[in-house]
């Protein structure tokens, strides 16, 4: 990942004011956020790619370095299922604190080195991990917002991430207890969702991004969760001119430009 740079630094410091006072709810209970780097980067397009060891290589690399860097707390593999790229994949990781993402890729150092102390070994596995992957990458850094429903229970079948990414409006329109209202009403009680996890922008191209996050079991339940949603929101709102004055209300928190992305998890390469 590239190390944050002044720009970076000062890109947070403009922005992070405006979203924390978009979660200005006082904290009742004991959410504490963390940081999330994105790292989007592509299958290699050389016909010539040998991927039938990818796997295993990125077994391997998880299982001696990542899964043993007490820094990193989660971690997650996600590849095209339906966005606009198919060669497109995410890598993600989880950190604690800021400070940790710059002190977990010394940790990785350290340990890439115990498991391939040989150099002429360590080049020969890090050339193939890298043949797999295009040259082109970006990174993006978010922080978690406390708008969730973790999974309860690893999973270990690969499972379906559908990615709502968002524009804020940020013109101070919006109330952001509208979209805690929300949540506590609708999302937090559709039977459909497996999980649901929302991610505001902190460092990288997009400084209105907010993403959420949601989890399903297969394809086809994306399907019955707006289904479930369209009468969770009938329920919570009968009324339907206030229901209409409450998503009208909902929807200034948001520019009205929003996409839409499905993406696959590795299971092998969760922590």
């Amino acid at each position: 990942m590239k190390n944050v740079s002044n720009l970076g630094l000062a890109m947070c410091l403009f922005v992070c004011p405006f979203l924390f006072a978009q979660e200005s709810e006082p904290e009742t209970d004991d959410f504490k956020p963390v940081f999330i780097t994105m790292t989007t980067t592509h299958w290699n397009g050389d016909p010539e790619t040998d991927f039938s060891d990818w796997l295993e290589t990125e077994k391997e690399y998880f299982e001696k370095v990542t899964s043993k860097n007490d820094l990193i707390i989660g971690s997650g593999f996600y590849t095209h299922y339906f966005t606009p790229d198919n060669s497109e994949l995410v890598m993600v990781n989880v950190y604690q604190n800021w400070d940790d993402i710059e002190k977990a890729e010394e940790m990785n150092q350290k340990l890439i080195e115990e498991a391939w102390p040989d150099e002429t070994a360590r080049k020969k596995f890090f050339d193939k991990q890298t043949s797999y992957y295009g040259k082109e990458h970006s990174d993006e850094i978010y922080q978690t917002m406390r708008y969730r429903k973790p999974l309860t229970e690893r999973s270990e079948k690969p499972l379906i991430y559908y990615v709502r990414k968002s524009d804020l409006a940020m013109d101070g329109q919006g109330k952001p207890e509208n979209f805690k209202e929300f949540d506590e009403k609708v999302t937090q009680k559709n039977s459909k969702l497996k999980a649901y996890y929302t991610h505001r922008h902190i460092w990288g191209s997009n400084g209105r991004e907010l993403q959420e996050v949601f989890v399903f079991d297969k394809l086809g339940d994306i399907e019955d969760f707006f289904a479930e949603e369209e009468n969770l929101i009938s329920s919570a709102w009968p009324d339907e001119k206030e229901r209409e004055q409450f998503m009208g209300d909902l929807n200034k928190l948001f520019s009205g430009k929003h996409g839409d992305y499905i993406y696959r998890s590795v299971p092998e390469l969760q922590k």
